[in-house]
């Protein structure tokens, strides 16, 4: 129906009769306008210059075809069936990450390792820590090719360049005689766990409709902590067999099983359609969001279309170097993106939790209970880590970002204080000792779960909210290789802590945490309820690293949204969207001033509360 004929319910010339030559000359006018205004928009999207085919792409096994690609009736099957693959995938890197715990414990290792000496000597505590480190130098070397290598020949092929890597080392540490090879072995297997950790992330989320991503945040971590835990308890389990060799050797070679699952099933799976329409393949683009999404995807795929314009009119600025060393404007801002991301991954390991999973059995130990008692209190303090993921969901929606990861760090800064006290007396040999121990098994289970609710959730999820579409793919390899160097650094000097202040390893991790706080205050913007264009538009106008600093500005500036200490609520949104004031998105200078003229016995209560709101922590 034309526009004209929407001005009344009866026929085109019965229409043209009662409406005023004016008015029907201005409806006319404006349908050709808008007519022509869509064309433009739709000629300039379409007005792409892709690129020429890389030329190493035919090189790399796997990939996109649609003809074996999983057939489901109904949309919603096909990106269940996404996340669920992806949970498999994290699964596989929680288990991977978790599967040293015990192996560090099995003598029989020692020896085949060279590192068994009953005076543990420093250069044994550097060999033990350092096994376990080195795997970490290559996730970080992993995530930097993949995130190149799934921009140039897409996410699947990226996926099973990975996970031939963590093949062959998974072989080699199964098989390994000595430390050398176990050193190599960790590395190769780190280049392909670390790859597979930067790209299914963005391959899921890219390929996964909007409404999914909710639920795949609670499946992904849920899954990754289930992996940690059953890497410890088939540990566990397998040092009932006599054999001391297979005890260490086994589930190191059950790597092999996830990765097959992942090489091989990723090749089922559809492509991502971002990277389809990027290569100039749109018919396909068009055929995986049909797969993926119920109604029309037109819209979406023009969405994406002028999302891949944009990047390839910036390309320069979507290389390693480029984000690292700016040479215009938007590189820039790229460059703040990149460090937030980074150093959000290193101050996750620094508030301790690579000390509490890995060497859980000899904070145990160290507290007074035995080996076998030790190892069974580690894995039911997995379990309850990964039951905690649950609360995850419930506190980043609810709460924000800013304010999870702050109250979190304030939960575990009182913990580890806690348990670092306890776990002094909990040394001495008495008749307290066992009640002394017992509260630091307390103190290192509520310590898990805060983590779990809180920390483990954001540094993964903010790069994905942060980074622009077109550099997303770097944007998770560059937190993958934060990740990286927070985790070598925390599991190579850890055993070196143990030996040489003790209980005072947990008082480290409470001033770890304080340390944190600040930074998290200061320079971490709240994404929660933001769009991706509003992220882009803190980066442009904020102007400072001081998130209250670049606020002001903002504000100053005439920008709407300037608040970016506090969640972005819904209603907020809607008024945003609507061209309307918002009512609760921050306080008025009034309303601060009302404030300050309480009386004095309430002034401090309001004070408190009053900056506490405004830093979003409340």
């Amino acid at each position: 129906m034309s526009t004209t004929q929407k001005l009344s319910g009866d026929s085109p010339s019965s229409s043209d009769a009662e409406i005023p030559e004016k008015t029907h000359q201005a409806a006319t006018k404006a349908e050709s306008s808008n007519s022509m205004a869509n064309v433009a928009m739709k000629e300039d999207v379409d007005d792409i210059q892709y690129p020429e085919p890389w030329k190493w792409e035919k090189f790399f096994v796997g990939g996109y075809n649609q003809s074996r690609l999983l057939k489901f009736k109904k949309p919603k099957t096909m990106y269940t069936a996404i996340n669920l693959f992806a949970g498999v995938a994290i699964m596989f890197y929680g288990y991977d990450q978790g599967v040293m715990s015990q192996v560090n414990l099995n003598e029989n290792y020692w020896n085949y390792m060279g590192i068994n000496s009953p005076d543990s000597s420093s250069r044994n505590v550097a060999a033990e820590g350092g096994i376990v480190a080195v795997y970490y130098g290559g996730t970080l070397i992993g995530a930097l090719i993949a995130g190149s290598l799934a921009d140039r020949a897409g996410r699947i092929k990226a996926v099973v360049f990975g996970a031939l890597w963590a093949l062959l080392g998974a072989v080699l540490q199964a098989a390994a005689q000595n430390i050398a090879m176990m050193c190599c072995a960790r590395v190769i297997a780190g280049v392909g766990v670390g790859s597979i950790d930067a790209v299914v992330p963005v391959w899921s989320s890219e390929v996964s409709s909007h409404s999914a991503r909710g639920a795949f945040l609670a499946i992904e971590f849920f899954m990754n902590i289930g992996g940690l835990a059953l890497a410890y308890w088939i540990e566990y389990f397998a040092y009932l067999n006599p054999n001391m060799e297979m005890a260490w050797r086994t589930p190191l070679a059950l790597q092999i099983v996830f990765i097959i699952i992942i090489g091989i099933g990723i090749n089922f799976f559809p492509e991502s359609p971002r990277w389809l329409m990027k290569v100039g393949r749109e018919q396909e683009a068009r055929n995986v969001l049909q797969a993926t999404r119920d109604g029309d995807v037109e819209h979406e795929l023009q969405g994406i279309k002028k999302v891949v314009k944009f990047e390839l009119e910036t390309s320069t600025a979507n290389h390693y170097w480029a984000m690292l060393f700016p040479k215009d404007r938007y590189a820039r801002q790229l460059r703040w993106r990149v460090f937030l991301a980074v150093w959000l991954q290193i101050m996750q390991e620094l508030v301790g939790i690579g000390v509490i999973t890995v060497y859980a059995v000899d904070l145990f130990q160290d507290a007074g209970f035995s080996l076998q008692l030790s190892k069974l209190l580690a894995g039911f303090n997995n379990l309850g880590y990964m039951f905690s993921v649950v609360f995850a969901v419930i506190t980043l929606d609810r709460y924000g970002r800013r304010s999870t990861m702050v109250w979190g760090a304030v939960g575990m800064a009182l913990i580890l204080l806690i348990a670092g006290i306890l776990d002094k007396y909990a040394q001495i040999k008495g008749p307290n000792q066992r009640a002394f121990g017992a509260g630091v098994a307390t103190m290192t289970f509520l310590y898990t779960a805060t983590f779990g609710a809180t920390w483990l959730t954001t540094p993964w999820l903010y790069p994905t909210e942060i980074f622009p579409l077109n550099v997303r793919a770097k944007g998770g390899a560059w937190s993958v290789v934060g990740w990286s160097i927070g985790n070598g650094v925390v599991t190579m000097i850890t055993p070196f802590l143990f030996q040489a202040i003790s209980y005072g390893t947990l008082l480290l991790l409470f001033g770890l945490n304080i340390f944190c706080l600040p930074f998290v205050i200061l320079m971490y913007p709240e994404t929660s309820g933001r769009s991706l264009e509003q992220m882009d538009t803190f980066f442009e106008h904020g102007g400072s690293w001081n998130v209250f600093k670049a606020s002001h500005r903002m504000r100053n500036a005439g920008i709407e949204d300037w608040r970016w200490t506090k969640k972005m609520h819904e209603e907020n949104q809607k008024e945003l969207e609507t061209g309307r004031k918002m009512s609760t998105a921050a306080r008025s200078p009034e309303e601060d001033e009302k404030d300050a003229r309480q009386s004095w016995k309430k002034r401090p209560v309001y004070t408190f509360r009053r900056k506490a709101s405004n830093a979003g922590l409340m």
